[in-house]
């Protein structure tokens, strides 16, 4: 897995300050995309252990919230697999820090209908997400006043809940 950046402190994706992950490789091409050049797979740096002990450490202060996964696109499977190396030590170190992760993916259509089954990595992974904010970025339905939402047919999904089956849990400003 390559990513194409990690923002030490940042206030844009997700409740707090929290340390945020792009990661490289997308196969959406949204239109009007913010990061573009997040498509290939093959953009920015290897993702390796060093990268696993920077952001740890930059999760360490007492005012970071969590984490962020985006990208690229980090439900990949290419990312999922490089993504559980870095999350199964966030949860271990940090069990109190939230982790969000931005897909273009569907929760229920391709996260629960497709991926839970196909891939192995997906169940282990989510079981380290709080939120996920799904749908792909539609420019149409851009709307500047959702909270950590680009446009109107994206959700904040609260993914421990929604996954007892008992319908979807969405996120509000006052969680996590």
């Amino acid at each position: 897995m390559n990513y194409a950046d990690i923002k030490q402190c940042d206030v844009a994706n997700g409740p707090g300050v929290r340390v945020s992950l792009f990661v490289s490789g997308c196969t959406h091409h949204c239109k009007e995309c913010f990061n573009p050049e997040t498509w290939d797979f093959g953009y920015g740096d290897p993702f390796t252990e060093k990268e696993i002990e920077k952001i740890l450490e930059y999760l360490k202060p007492d005012y970071i919230k969590g984490l962020t996964l985006l990208g690229g696109e980090p439900l990949e499977q290419e990312n999922q697999k490089g993504l559980l190396l870095l999350l199964r030590q966030v949860h271990e170190k940090y069990p109190e820090k939230t982790v969000w992760c931005f897909t273009g993916y569907d929760f229920e259509r391709d996260v629960m209908g497709r991926m839970l089954r196909e891939w192995r990595e997906t169940k282990e992974l989510l079981s380290y997400v709080d939120v996920i904010v799904d749908g792909e970025f539609e420019i149409e339905k851009k709307d500047l006043g959702l909270i950590f939402r680009g446009s109107s047919n994206q959700r904040s999904i609260l993914v421990q809940e929604s996954m007892k089956g008992d319908g979807l849990v969405f996120w509000e400003p006052s969680e996590k």
